[in-house]
């Protein structure tokens, strides 16, 4: 026992960028870790789904930490889209944990117990149900550690952000069931909650980030009103932000911006991966190239699709580098 809790305390000490309550965290749970890892995993493949037709792409989370602390420095729209999904991959990394039995500090959700009603009729609680409000508790705990140390206005919207990403998660818990009876006839059901894709969640915090809504702080310094007073006040789902985005068509260390010279775009489309909006006007390259699809495809039964390999012969627009292709840095 010794040596695991002097093991976990070399590991927690050694975890770069913690704040001390995240290592005290770390120590007491060491097997949350891993989870969170797997969360940070999650949550930066869906953020890099989300942003995969725009000039800011999330991969500047390919470049280490140091790009994207430059964006989370700022108090733009990305910010907030990145404090939000990065909250809710902890929570479902975590609750999942916790149903797999990874977890010594929780399982299953302990109040799912006993017999409920629902529009179908009676049923019995059973099976495994995620327990979304330890996971939800764990990453409030650990992840808004950082900013419950400043008191500013940039800890107050990551905060909001922080939660709201949280909420996002359990808004898209479901109910499944399953039958027992004669020939699967629904006499008696057993029933658990289950958390749905994190696609879902995905796509609800980008519908947020589309309408986020720009906040000042107010006098007092406790909360936030609208900067255009033509918008709603924003609730607590909502994602908020202090600043505007910069437009990350050039490579700029300050803004975390990558620039997007280089970046394959859409001739045809008329959306944000155009090659007008994409190349920020600076034109495109054009190259052809040759590559495998599969063709021809047929249903054989059963249960099978076969395939022929053909060739196709496709043009790629790539967008031009703007003519100082190099970092630009204000520092």
């Amino acid at each position: 026992y010794m040596g695991a809790v002097s093991s976990s305390r070399v590991m927690c000490d050694n975890v770069p960028g913690l704040v001390s309550r995240q290592r005290q965290l770390c120590r007491r749970h060491p097997e949350a870790m891993l989870s969170i890892g797997r969360g940070v995993a999650a949550w930066t493949a869906e953020c890099q789904h989300q942003f995969r037709r725009h000039r800011w792409d999330c991969n500047a989370l390919e470049r280490g930490q140091r790009l994207l602390g430059r964006v989370l420095m700022r108090s733009s729209r990305e910010s907030a889209f990145v404090h939000a999904i990065s909250s809710a991959g902890v929570v479902f990394a975590i609750t999942r944990a916790c149903s797999q039995g990874e977890m010594k500090s929780c399982s299953c959700d302990p109040k799912k117990k006993g017999s409920a009603k629902d529009s179908k009729g009676h049923f019995d609680w059973g099976g495994c149900s995620d327990n979304i409000d330890y996971g939800i508790k764990f990453a409030r705990a650990f992840v808004d550690a950082k900013e419950r140390k400043g008191k500013d206005a940039r800890a107050l919207m990551n905060l909001h952000n922080n939660r709201a990403g949280r909420k996002a998660v359990k808004r898209f818990l479901k109910q499944e069931c399953k039958c027992h009876g004669v020939s699967g006839s629904c006499t008696l059901r057993t029933c658990w909650l289950a958390m749905a894709d994190f696609r879902k969640t995905g796509d609800y915090l980008w519908k947020k980030y589309n309408g986020a809504i720009q906040v000042v702080m107010n006098q007092d310094g406790t909360g936030f009103t609208v900067a255009n007073k033509r918008f709603k006040k924003p609730t607590k789902n909502d994602l908020v932000y202090f600043e505007s985005s910069p437009d990350y068509c050039i490579r700029d260390r300050d803004v975390g911006s990558l620039g997007t010279a280089g970046r394959v775009c859409n001739q045809t489309s008329r959306g944000m991966d155009s090659c007008e909006v994409m190349c920020c006007g600076r034109g495109y390259d054009t190259s052809r190239v040759s590559r495998m699809t599969k063709c021809e495809c047929k249903f054989h039964w059963c249960c099978a699709v076969r395939c022929q390999d053909c060739l196709e012969v496709v043009d790629i627009h790539t967008c031009k580098a703007p003519k100082t292709a190099g970092w630009i840095s204000r520092t």
